[in-house]
């Protein structure tokens, strides 16, 4: 006997609803959109309201991009137009909801013209639709679209809900209008511990801890006092300079605490400067996340103890992209860069955490120090492969780390690649230009900025200034010193001094330096001594250094660069009495000249040589091959020039 075993699927019309609706759960990507689209088009289901409505409801709410697209396409070309569905929002709110809850930036804006298409075609429009264009207004501070909202909703009589009024409370607190918030919180006729938490995390955000004390102590009574009251005090006595005590005392009191209490209370240690309390939490902690790793590794990295540091990123069983990056920040602010490369290598090959925006700049920066052109390269590509964008601090330190590695060329390509910005990313290019002796590219940049409308930082007029100064542009220095002073109204600090005296100093104008550094309204420190000082060595003309010697050496006593500069103009003149007393006094205070270094980078080896060091394990045929180089009777000649520049402190191996 024959049996036919034959699909329920096959038994259907071929344009059933259902053969569309059973595709559904196994719908990700935009393939699998097309097959429907075409589906919907070729059977004419398209203009089947139920369908459509049930396909936007399923792909509003979806984590895949295609079918979000997808559901707001049907929704705008098929649902609206035909004014379907008037007295249920449930449809619109679906798609307000994908638009204000949504990864797209734009997406909070969307939301408001959905609402504001609801009402111009007079569908119904509820309580849950407000709540969610309010949220989106507040994620994108659209603080004038909100109050629009607000007086919507004392028209339609849904001003009094508490809930709709708590969204008010939050959008105007986080557009930075605490006194909007304050006005709508007064005037609420029932209050929830939502709406004392929101007003008290404003006043903490805004800097206000003592209104917000005063609303946390008047929860008391009222028995609303909850977890999030108690954490939110204890965040704003943290982020004050004396308010260590305050939020001591208060996550002293704390009935019970969860892991955001402690994770706040070994913040505001760290911040103290109480690292040893901090791990004293830390180890008392019933539970740890990696916030609360991160916290602590981070405060043993900013006091130097970057070994104590590492340890604790060892220990951790569990690690995210923020405690990596923690990690190499650390490494960074104690200068070791290429431990810093070699956790962002270690991440990379081991392949379980995605690198994000923080990770790629630190390690461009780590890059950029250590002058590894290769891997900056390997860094980028990686940045193009993943369409990462360069408009915010990633662009800004991919410009940066090819001016440093010596392709100026590339950083130019790639800041004009950059379609949105910002003046840190001119900043960069144009301090790269500096750098490289591109006086007049970085002035005309400088210009430019000008003339786009892009104001221009304290660092702009730094990298534009020491631009002008190593290009001999004093003219134009100059002039942007007086932009800066007189168009942006920017008060010049010491380092804009500094290149000012650095600029007229190297153009051999020392009266003018002199001139700029006792009259200037900040207390001149060592650094700008010392490059009258370097001005007057490489002069040819014998000034009167006394003035700025006892300058220079009584603010900076233990720096030998100081003294090895002076020893040299000394010597320059002739004046080998005062060399001798300068040596005298180097030997006095036991102050010794650190040696010159330089090094350079071999497959992936750093090897680092000494003025007169014969350390290294292959110095015998480093000598042998720049004897060769360099025959006898030259290698003579550049010793007696050196002897006659630098005559003193200066070892040469013979």
């Amino acid at each position: 006997m024959l049996t036919c075993c034959i699909n329920s699927n096959q038994q259907q019309p071929w344009n059933s609803t259902n053969q569309t609706l059973i595709q559904i759960p196994n719908c990700k990507t935009q393939f699998d959109i097309n097959q429907i689209h075409t589906r919907l088009l070729t059977t004419g289901l398209i203009k089947n309201p139920s369908l459509t409505t049930k396909l936007i409801l399923n792909f509003a709410n979806s984590p895949h991009n295609p079918l979000i697209e997808f559901a707001r396409y049907l929704f705008f070309a098929h649902l609206v137009p035909r004014k379907l569905y008037t007295k249920d929002p449930f449809v619109w709110n679906a798609v307000i909801k994908s638009f204000s809850h949504g990864d797209d930036p734009n997406g909070p804006k969307q939301a408001v013209f959905v609402l504001g298409l609801m009402l111009e075609n007079r569908f119904f429009v509820d309580k849950f639709t407000f709540s969610l264009v309010l949220k989106a207004c507040s994620r994108l501070g659209l603080v004038k679209e909100g109050m629009q909202v607000h007086g919507l909703l004392k028209k339609t009589g849904l001003g009094s809900d508490v809930y709709l009024q708590n969204c008010l409370i939050c959008l105007y607190v986080k557009c930075g209008c605490v006194e909007l918030a304050r006005q709508v919180f007064d005037k609420m006729a029932e209050r929830d511990s939502v709406s004392f938490n929101t007003m008290i995390d404003g006043y903490v955000k805004s800097g206000n801890v003592v209104l917000a004390r005063e609303l946390f102590d008047s929860l008391e009574m009222m028995e609303l006092k909850n977890m999030r009251s108690w954490n939110c005090m204890i965040s704003g006595y943290g982020g004050m300079e004396d308010g260590f005590r305050m939020a001591w005392e208060l996550f002293d009191e704390m009935p019970e605490r969860d892991l955001v209490s402690w994770n706040l209370m070994i913040r505001c240690c760290v911040k103290s400067g109480k690292i040893d309390l901090a791990r004293a939490l830390f180890d008392k902690m019933p539970k740890r996340d990696v916030i609360t790793w991160a916290k602590l590794i981070d405060g043993y990295a900013k006091l130097g103890s970057i070994e104590v540091a590492r340890q604790l990123f060892d220990e951790m069983t569990e690690r995210d992209v923020i405690s990596c990056n923690v990690m190499m920040a650390g490494y960074m602010q104690n200068g070791v860069c290429l431990e810093a490369l070699e956790v962002f290598r270690n991440m990379m090959s081991e392949g379980d955490i995605v690198p994000d925006d923080t990770t790629l700049s630190i390690a461009l920066s780590a890059i950029a120090q250590l002058g590894l052109h290769d891997e900056g390269v390997a860094v980028h590509t990686y940045i193009t492969d993943n369409r990462l964008k360069l408009d915010g601090k990633l662009g800004v330190s991919l410009v940066d780390m090819y001016a440093k590695s010596g392709s100026i060329e590339t950083a130019i390509r790639v800041f004009k690649t950059v379609s949105d910005k910002t003046v840190h990313h001119w900043n960069a290019i144009i301090g790269g230009l500096a750098i490289h002796g591109f006086g007049k590219q970085a002035f005309n940049l400088f210009i430019e900025m000008q003339r786009i409308n892009i104001k221009p930082d304290t660092i702009t007029f730094i990298n534009v200034l020491n631009a002008c100064a190593h290009s001999g542009m004093v003219k134009e220095g100059i002039m942007c010193f007086e932009i800066m002073r007189r168009l942006h109204e920017v008060e010049p600090e010491v380092q804009h001094f500094g290149c000012l005296i650095d600029m007229f100093a190297r153009a051999g104008q020392i009266k003018q330096a002199t001139t700029i550094i006792e009259q200037m309204p900040i207390e001149p420190n060592n650094v700008l001594w010392r490059t009258l000082l370097n001005a007057c060595n490489n002069i040819e003309v014998s000034i009167e250094t006394n003035t700025m010697v006892k300058h220079a050496i009584t603010m900076d006593s233990c720096d030998s660069s100081t003294y090895v500069l002076l020893s040299n103009i000394y010597a320059r003149f002739g004046m080998w009495d005062r060399v001798r007393r300068v040596r005298g006094m180097m030997k006095e205070q036991k102050i010794k000249k650190v040696p010159g270094v330089s090094w350079i980078e071999l497959d992936g080896t750093f090897h680092e040589f000494f003025v007169g060091d014969d350390n290294h394990p292959q110095v015998a045929e480093i000598y042998s091959v720049l004897d060769n180089w360099f025959p006898l009777d030259s290698r003579v000649q550049s010793l007696k020039l050196q002897s006659k520049s630098e005559p003193v402190l200066s070892s040469v191996r013979s």
